[in-house]
């Protein structure tokens, strides 16, 4: 299965330079179609409005979390199905745990360069 570059994806955090790298290592892989989203909230206002192939999602945000951006997701039959992934600065054993219960698809420490991006998203959608 090939994976449509123009794909809609969602990236969601509220450190504007994070936004920045993200969507220049997107479009490094050949994603185009990118969206961005300062907290949860927002990002669940977008998701309701338009259908994404990928959520991209920091962990530590207010005043909605990545997590809670997640268990909300999931927790919506419209959007339960779509492809998430958490990135977050801290590696604890917990956090992975409580975010695969959640059903995340995948899981990104930072820092972390295209290569581990393209590896991640290709883990979840398919290779491109």
């Amino acid at each position: 299965m090939s994976v449509d570059m123009g794909l809609p994806i969602l990236i969601v955090d509220d450190y504007k330079t994070m936004l920045r790298i993200v969507r220049n290592l997107l479009k490094q892989l050949g994603f185009h179609n990118v969206d961005e989203a300062a907290d949860g909230s927002e990002a669940l206002t977008k998701m309701r409005g338009k259908e994404y192939g990928l959520v991209i999602s920091d962990w530590n945000m207010e005043p909605m979390t990545g997590y809670q951006l997640l268990k909300e997701v999931r927790a919506d039959d419209t959007l339960e199905k779509t492809p998430f992934i958490m990135v977050t600065a801290e590696s604890k054993t917990d956090n992975v745990v409580a975010a695969k219960q959640a059903g995340v698809n995948n899981y990104i420490v930072k820092p972390f360069n295209a290569a581990t991006l393209k590896g991640k998203i290709a883990a979840v959608i398919g290779d491109f």
